[in-house]
């Protein structure tokens, strides 16, 4: 039976099990960072130790049609994505993704990127350093939430003014001039710093092998909801989205397959629940 899932949750289950019990047009936003191409795994099979993740599978056309169904109409999915470089050959499952995503149903809304520092092993050695991932922002529809982040310092700024046009018959035309705003739009390549002090300020979440910025998730959460909306991340890890949601004074739904990233993700929420509680 669905109609069953408890809002500001995180279920130790894989996600097409908690979506089962969600109804059709549930969720207002959708953002995650799937285990694109086992990458872990295979690094680490390489290594000959054991899979951070488990050897849990990922059946990613299963769970694709799943967030279509529980989107609402206007929702938007935030696909975090990279892909795996082996034996000199990229694997470029981010592309069959989102082409994959198209055929579901959703609108490819934007391409974004999501720039890095270079660090460790990214990628081929006889390529460019690699020092970025998609995010493909996908929509039902046309996103029903569209808050555009205005951080970009606009050069050109001034304020708006009056002035006047000679016309063609002598008479004088009063117009009047729109400015520049000192902050504009910023484009669809955001930079963020990664790794300890960078990705998370509370130290235990890098536990997690592969947690991306807290910054990056708020801004995801502030661009595409409004307060109060319901926000899932089927694969949350470490409980980033969580988190920001809880910052942002949105409700989260969460699901993590591995127990132990359970365990992070609920500690970073009940600190950052506690912060709350002694600053009110």
């Amino acid at each position: 039976m669905r109609n069953e899932i408890i809002k500001n949750k995180i279920y130790n289950e894989n996600c097409i099990q908690t979506m089962s019990r969600m109804p059709d047009n549930f969720i207002d936003l959708i953002i995650t960072s799937p285990p694109y191409d086992d990458l872990r795994t295979y690094n680490n099979r390489v290594k000959g130790v054991q899979s951070d993740y488990n050897g849990y599978t990922f059946p990613f056309e299963d769970i694709a049609r799943e967030l279509y169904r529980v989107t609402k109409e206007g929702g938007v999915v935030v696909w975090v994505v990279g892909d795996a470089t082996i034996e000199g050959n990229e694997t470029g499952t981010s592309f069959r993704q989102a082409l994959f995503f198209k055929e579901c149903g959703y609108n490819l809304f934007d391409t974004m990127i999501y720039l890095k520092p270079p660090r460790g092993a990214v990628g081929n050695n006889n390529t460019y350093w690699q020092s970025f991932e998609y995010m493909f922002i996908l929509s039902k529809g046309y996103p029903k939430t569209i808050n555009l982040i205005k951080d970009r310092e606009n050069k050109e700024a001034r304020k708006g003014d009056n002035g006047t046009k000679r016309l063609q018959n002598g008479e004088l035309l009063q117009l009047k001039r729109g400015g520049y705003s000192e902050f504009g739009r910023r484009t669809n390549v955001w930079e963020y710093n990664i790794g300890k002090g960078h990705s998370a300020n509370d130290e235990f979440a890098h536990e997690h092998p592969a947690i991306f910025p807290e910054k990056l998730a708020k801004d995801h959460i502030v661009s595409w909801s409004n307060i109060g909306d319901f926000i899932y991340d089927p694969m949350i890890g470490s409980g980033t989205v969580a988190k920001m949601c809880i910052v942002t004074d949105r409700n989260y739904l969460g699901s993590e397959i591995n127990r132990d990233y359970c365990k992070i993700a609920n500690r970073r929420i009940s600190q950052v629940l506690t912060s709350i509680e002694e600053y009110a």
